[in-house]
Protein backbone atom coordinates (compact mmCIF):
# COMPACT_ATOMS: atom_id res chain seq x y z
CA UNK A 1 0.00 0.00 0.00
CA UNK A 2 1.31 3.45 -1.16
CA UNK A 3 1.99 5.63 1.35
CA UNK A 4 -0.40 8.71 1.37
CA UNK A 5 0.70 12.48 0.57
CA UNK A 6 -0.51 15.77 2.02
CA UNK A 7 -0.48 19.18 1.83
CA UNK A 8 -0.84 20.03 5.54
CA UNK A 9 0.86 17.39 6.94
CA UNK A 10 4.02 15.70 7.06
CA UNK A 11 4.82 12.22 9.05
CA UNK A 12 7.39 9.88 8.94
CA UNK A 13 7.56 6.07 10.30
CA UNK A 14 10.07 4.61 12.73
CA UNK A 15 10.21 1.03 14.20
CA UNK A 16 6.73 0.87 14.21
CA UNK A 17 6.33 4.52 15.71
CA UNK A 18 4.67 7.37 13.59
CA UNK A 19 5.48 11.05 14.37
CA UNK A 20 2.82 13.30 12.73
CA UNK A 21 3.41 17.12 12.36
CA UNK A 22 0.73 19.70 11.62
CA UNK A 23 2.53 21.25 8.83
CA UNK A 24 1.22 25.37 8.84
CA UNK A 25 4.43 26.63 10.87
CA UNK A 26 3.68 30.77 9.58
CA UNK A 27 0.14 30.34 10.99
CA UNK A 28 0.94 28.54 14.23
CA UNK A 29 -0.34 25.28 12.57
CA UNK A 30 -4.22 26.99 12.39
CA UNK A 31 -6.88 24.18 11.73
CA UNK A 32 -8.35 24.90 8.70
CA UNK A 33 -10.85 22.41 7.24
CA UNK A 34 -8.90 21.04 4.37
CA UNK A 35 -6.24 20.06 7.41
CA UNK A 36 -9.29 18.54 9.49
CA UNK A 37 -9.89 16.42 6.58
CA UNK A 38 -6.36 15.49 6.11
CA UNK A 39 -5.74 14.53 9.81
CA UNK A 40 -9.24 12.00 9.64
CA UNK A 41 -7.65 10.93 6.25
CA UNK A 42 -4.41 9.91 7.68
CA UNK A 43 -5.73 8.34 11.32
CA UNK A 44 -7.94 6.17 9.33
CA UNK A 45 -4.81 4.80 6.71
CA UNK A 46 -3.29 4.37 10.30
CA UNK A 47 -5.74 2.21 12.12
CA UNK A 48 -5.37 0.11 9.42
CA UNK A 49 -1.70 0.02 8.79
CA UNK A 50 -0.02 -3.01 10.53
CA UNK A 51 3.22 -0.92 10.16
CA UNK A 52 2.36 1.93 12.95
CA UNK A 53 1.89 0.93 16.34
CA UNK A 54 2.02 4.01 18.30
CA UNK A 55 1.69 7.70 16.91
CA UNK A 56 3.07 10.91 18.30
CA UNK A 57 1.06 14.13 17.19
CA UNK A 58 2.75 17.35 17.23
CA UNK A 59 2.70 20.59 15.34
CA UNK A 60 5.47 22.06 12.89
CA UNK A 61 8.11 24.32 15.13
CA UNK A 62 8.37 25.55 18.13
CA UNK A 63 5.72 27.66 19.16
CA UNK A 64 2.61 26.06 18.41
CA UNK A 65 1.06 23.11 18.39
CA UNK A 66 -2.36 23.56 16.87
CA UNK A 67 -3.36 27.43 17.56
CA UNK A 68 -6.59 27.26 17.41
CA UNK A 69 -9.10 27.19 14.05
CA UNK A 70 -8.66 29.11 11.16
CA UNK A 71 -10.71 32.44 12.25
CA UNK A 72 -10.74 34.31 8.47
CA UNK A 73 -12.33 30.99 7.09
CA UNK A 74 -14.48 30.26 10.03
CA UNK A 75 -15.97 34.15 9.68
CA UNK A 76 -17.19 32.92 6.04
CA UNK A 77 -19.69 29.70 7.53
CA UNK A 78 -23.33 30.20 7.39
CA UNK A 79 -25.62 28.18 9.58
CA UNK A 80 -25.97 24.87 7.96
CA UNK A 81 -22.05 24.99 7.13
CA UNK A 82 -21.26 25.72 11.11
CA UNK A 83 -23.05 22.98 11.81
CA UNK A 84 -21.21 20.65 9.58
CA UNK A 85 -18.16 22.01 10.36
CA UNK A 86 -18.20 21.50 13.98
CA UNK A 87 -19.89 17.84 13.24
CA UNK A 88 -16.18 17.68 11.31
CA UNK A 89 -13.92 18.49 14.06
CA UNK A 90 -16.14 16.01 16.46
CA UNK A 91 -15.31 13.44 13.61
CA UNK A 92 -11.81 14.19 13.96
CA UNK A 93 -11.52 14.15 17.92
CA UNK A 94 -13.76 10.66 18.27
CA UNK A 95 -11.37 9.18 15.06
CA UNK A 96 -8.26 10.15 17.53
CA UNK A 97 -9.96 8.97 20.81
CA UNK A 98 -11.50 5.56 19.57
CA UNK A 99 -7.94 4.52 17.35
CA UNK A 100 -7.09 0.89 18.32
CA UNK A 101 -3.37 2.66 18.04
CA UNK A 102 -2.43 5.06 21.09
CA UNK A 103 -1.63 8.91 20.38
CA UNK A 104 0.34 10.67 22.09
CA UNK A 105 0.37 14.96 21.56
CA UNK A 106 3.57 16.10 22.29
CA UNK A 107 2.29 19.76 22.91
CA UNK A 108 5.15 22.05 21.75
CA UNK A 109 3.79 25.70 22.20
CA UNK A 110 0.09 26.98 21.68
CA UNK A 111 -2.82 24.34 21.81
CA UNK A 112 -6.12 26.40 22.09
CA UNK A 113 -9.15 25.95 20.88
CA UNK A 114 -9.56 23.33 18.84
CA UNK A 115 -5.81 22.41 19.15
CA UNK A 116 -6.88 21.90 22.91
CA UNK A 117 -9.73 19.56 21.82
CA UNK A 118 -7.14 17.64 19.98
CA UNK A 119 -5.27 17.28 22.68
CA UNK A 120 -7.40 16.26 24.80
CA UNK A 121 -8.56 13.78 22.33
CA UNK A 122 -5.12 12.02 22.46
CA UNK A 123 -5.07 9.20 24.80
CA UNK A 124 -1.23 10.79 26.49
CA UNK A 125 -0.55 14.10 26.80
CA UNK A 126 2.66 15.54 27.31
CA UNK A 127 3.90 19.07 27.20
CA UNK A 128 6.77 21.25 26.18
CA UNK A 129 7.71 23.74 29.16
CA UNK A 130 6.46 26.73 27.09
CA UNK A 131 2.85 25.05 26.05
CA UNK A 132 -0.57 27.49 26.92
CA UNK A 133 -3.85 25.88 26.69
CA UNK A 134 -6.78 27.73 26.51
CA UNK A 135 -10.40 27.53 25.09
CA UNK A 136 -11.09 31.14 24.07
CA UNK A 137 -14.09 30.33 22.30
CA UNK A 138 -16.60 32.66 24.54
CA UNK A 139 -14.49 35.41 23.33
CA UNK A 140 -15.67 35.37 20.21
CA UNK A 141 -19.30 34.75 20.84
CA UNK A 142 -18.54 30.83 20.29
CA UNK A 143 -18.57 27.58 22.41
CA UNK A 144 -16.10 24.88 21.81
CA UNK A 145 -17.43 23.01 18.91
CA UNK A 146 -14.63 20.09 18.87
CA UNK A 147 -15.96 18.26 22.08
CA UNK A 148 -14.14 20.55 24.52
CA UNK A 149 -17.57 20.92 26.30
CA UNK A 150 -17.66 17.16 26.97
CA UNK A 151 -14.01 15.74 27.34
CA UNK A 152 -12.53 18.64 29.71
CA UNK A 153 -15.11 18.04 32.17
CA UNK A 154 -14.34 14.56 31.93
CA UNK A 155 -10.44 14.82 31.82
CA UNK A 156 -10.47 17.72 34.89
CA UNK A 157 -13.41 18.00 36.23
CA UNK A 158 -16.73 19.94 35.91
CA UNK A 159 -15.68 22.95 37.98
CA UNK A 160 -12.59 23.68 36.42
CA UNK A 161 -13.67 22.80 32.99
CA UNK A 162 -16.14 25.23 33.32
CA UNK A 163 -13.48 27.75 34.21
CA UNK A 164 -11.31 27.55 31.25
CA UNK A 165 -14.58 27.18 28.92
CA UNK A 166 -16.09 30.08 30.50
CA UNK A 167 -13.17 32.57 30.96
CA UNK A 168 -11.18 31.77 27.90
CA UNK A 169 -8.29 32.47 30.23
CA UNK A 170 -5.03 30.80 29.04
CA UNK A 171 -2.91 28.35 31.50
CA UNK A 172 0.71 27.35 31.05
CA UNK A 173 2.18 24.14 31.43
CA UNK A 174 2.49 24.27 35.50
CA UNK A 175 -1.15 24.67 35.78
CA UNK A 176 -2.24 22.49 33.14
CA UNK A 177 -0.03 19.91 34.66
CA UNK A 178 -1.54 20.62 38.04
CA UNK A 179 -5.44 20.54 37.21
CA UNK A 180 -3.60 16.78 35.23
CA UNK A 181 -4.75 18.71 31.20
CA UNK A 182 -1.59 17.00 30.50
CA UNK A 183 0.45 14.27 31.54
CA UNK A 184 3.84 15.51 31.84
CA UNK A 185 6.06 18.81 30.91
CA UNK A 186 9.02 18.23 29.14
CA UNK A 187 11.82 20.92 27.72
CA UNK A 188 10.68 21.76 24.45
CA UNK A 189 14.31 20.74 22.53
CA UNK A 190 13.77 16.77 24.25
CA UNK A 191 10.23 17.01 23.72
CA UNK A 192 9.79 14.11 21.12
CA UNK A 193 12.55 12.50 22.43
CA UNK A 194 11.00 11.62 25.21
CA UNK A 195 7.31 10.43 23.57
CA UNK A 196 9.36 8.76 21.48
CA UNK A 197 11.29 6.81 24.60
CA UNK A 198 7.19 6.41 25.75
CA UNK A 199 6.28 5.36 22.68
CA UNK A 200 8.80 2.60 22.15
CA UNK A 201 7.74 1.02 25.70
CA UNK A 202 4.00 0.91 24.22
CA UNK A 203 4.80 -0.42 20.54
CA UNK A 204 6.49 -3.23 22.08
CA UNK A 205 3.74 -4.77 24.06
CA UNK A 206 0.43 -6.58 22.73
CA UNK A 207 -1.21 -4.88 20.11
CA UNK A 208 -5.01 -6.99 20.67
CA UNK A 209 -4.10 -5.77 24.30
CA UNK A 210 -3.66 -2.07 23.77
CA UNK A 211 -6.47 -1.83 21.71
CA UNK A 212 -9.08 -3.19 24.18
CA UNK A 213 -7.42 -1.53 27.07
CA UNK A 214 -8.43 1.91 24.97
CA UNK A 215 -11.79 0.24 24.66
CA UNK A 216 -12.43 -0.44 27.75
CA UNK A 217 -11.76 2.86 29.11
CA UNK A 218 -13.38 4.49 26.54
CA UNK A 219 -16.58 2.42 27.11
CA UNK A 220 -16.47 2.61 30.87
CA UNK A 221 -16.02 6.05 30.73
CA UNK A 222 -19.41 7.03 30.58
CA UNK A 223 -21.29 4.47 32.80
CA UNK A 224 -21.45 3.34 36.39
CA UNK A 225 -18.93 1.40 38.08
CA UNK A 226 -21.17 -1.80 38.08
CA UNK A 227 -21.55 -1.97 34.67
CA UNK A 228 -17.84 -0.60 33.41
CA UNK A 229 -16.70 -3.33 35.97
CA UNK A 230 -18.65 -5.61 33.39
CA UNK A 231 -17.29 -4.17 30.02
CA UNK A 232 -14.02 -4.92 31.76
CA UNK A 233 -14.74 -8.21 32.47
CA UNK A 234 -16.19 -8.73 28.94
CA UNK A 235 -12.86 -7.52 27.19
CA UNK A 236 -10.35 -9.32 29.91
CA UNK A 237 -12.10 -12.66 28.48
CA UNK A 238 -11.77 -11.87 25.10
CA UNK A 239 -8.17 -10.93 24.76
CA UNK A 240 -7.64 -13.90 27.08
CA UNK A 241 -8.33 -16.46 24.43
CA UNK A 242 -5.87 -14.64 21.97
CA UNK A 243 -2.96 -15.82 20.53
CA UNK A 244 -1.20 -12.67 22.35
CA UNK A 245 -2.44 -13.30 25.57
CA UNK A 246 -1.13 -17.36 25.18
CA UNK A 247 2.29 -15.94 23.56
CA UNK A 248 2.95 -13.20 26.86
CA UNK A 249 2.19 -16.11 29.48
CA UNK A 250 3.87 -18.51 27.52
CA UNK A 251 7.46 -16.14 27.31
CA UNK A 252 6.41 -14.90 31.07
CA UNK A 253 7.28 -18.89 31.94
CA UNK A 254 9.70 -19.50 29.67
CA UNK A 255 11.67 -16.40 30.76
CA UNK A 256 11.67 -14.92 27.03
CA UNK A 257 11.05 -11.82 25.58
CA UNK A 258 7.54 -12.26 23.59
CA UNK A 259 6.56 -12.35 20.03
CA UNK A 260 3.58 -10.35 20.16
CA UNK A 261 1.48 -11.02 16.40
CA UNK A 262 -1.48 -8.72 17.49
CA UNK A 263 -4.70 -11.63 17.40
Amino acid sequence: MKNPEYKYLKYNINNYISTLFINREKYLNALSKDIIVELIDFYNWVDNNKNIKVIIMTGAGDKAFVAGADIKEMSRLDLSKSKSYAALGQKLTLIIENLSKPVIAAINGYALGGGCEIAIACHIRYASTNSKFAQPEVGLGLIAGFGGTQRLSRLIGKGMALELLLSGKMINAEEALRIKLVNKIIDNNILLEECYVLADKIKNNSPIAIRHTIKAVNQGESMDIEEALDVESDLFSKVFHSSDCREGLKAFLNKTKPEFLGN
